[in-house]
């Protein structure tokens, strides 16, 4: 089964409904609480185990929810503006809560940040609110790398025999997916030009 896509049924064209209450958009709910559970448990309490935990659910929600909806179309006008919202919140909180812990070094966040702050400011200054632009395979595969790498920089900070490797692999998966944040953002930011009539109609990736 192929994992970015999931779900979709060919020659059956996905449709974003009106609805609010979906099983997609719950789950999204869910990621955005596990947030401020992630936050309370790595600096309340240091349960850095049960914070790789909520991070492992956190991550596994984007996917599934994306899977449910093409699978049962139940694909909406809000999951497509609430989900990336979700992503983007949860990995910046994330990455700031790291950042205080003393996990990962600032420049992290500043590399999350920026691209979108740009993005941000371009979106409100040509659509005052969401370009609603198509996500690319790009964007999808940034996505699930960040959201990898961190649940194993939490692992890292354990004391047990996978902790060296789990540090070396975090920062493999979460290179990679930087470079692809900022590949995204920069295929984004012409799109979003593209469709605010700042620059010439072509084809193009958005993130």
């Amino acid at each position: 089964m192929k994992f970015i896509g999931a779900g979709s049924r060919p020659g059956r064209p996905q449709i974003d409904h009106d609805s609010v209450f979906t099983i997609p958009n719950l789950l999204t709910v869910v990621r955005f609480m596990g947030v401020p559970l992630f936050i309370w448990l790595v600096l309340g309490r240091q349960q850095y185990a049960a914070g790789v935990i909520v991070l492992a659910i956190m991550a596994s929600t984007d996917w599934i929810d994306g899977y449910i909806a093409r699978r049962f179309d139940q694909a909406s006008k809000l999951g497509r503006v609430l989900d990336p919202i979700a992503d983007r919140l949860a990995m910046i909180a994330v990455a700031i809560t790291l950042v205080i812990a003393g996990v990962v070094h600032w420049l992290y966040l500043a590399a999350l940040v920026i691209p979108d702050a740009v993005l941000l400011v371009l979106s409100l200054s040509l659509f005052h609110g969401h370009p609603d632009l198509p996500v690319s395979v790009v964007g999808k595969v940034r996505t699930g790398l960040l959201l990898l790498g961190m649940p194993l920089l939490v692992l890292s900070r354990l004391d047990t025999p996978v902790s060296g490797p789990a540090y070396v692999a975090a920062w493999v998966v979460l290179g990679l997916g930087l470079v692809g944040h900022w590949v995204a953002a920069y295929n984004y930011f012409w799109a979003m030009l593209r469709k605010g009539g700042l620059q010439p109609t072509d084809d193009g990736g958005a993130s």
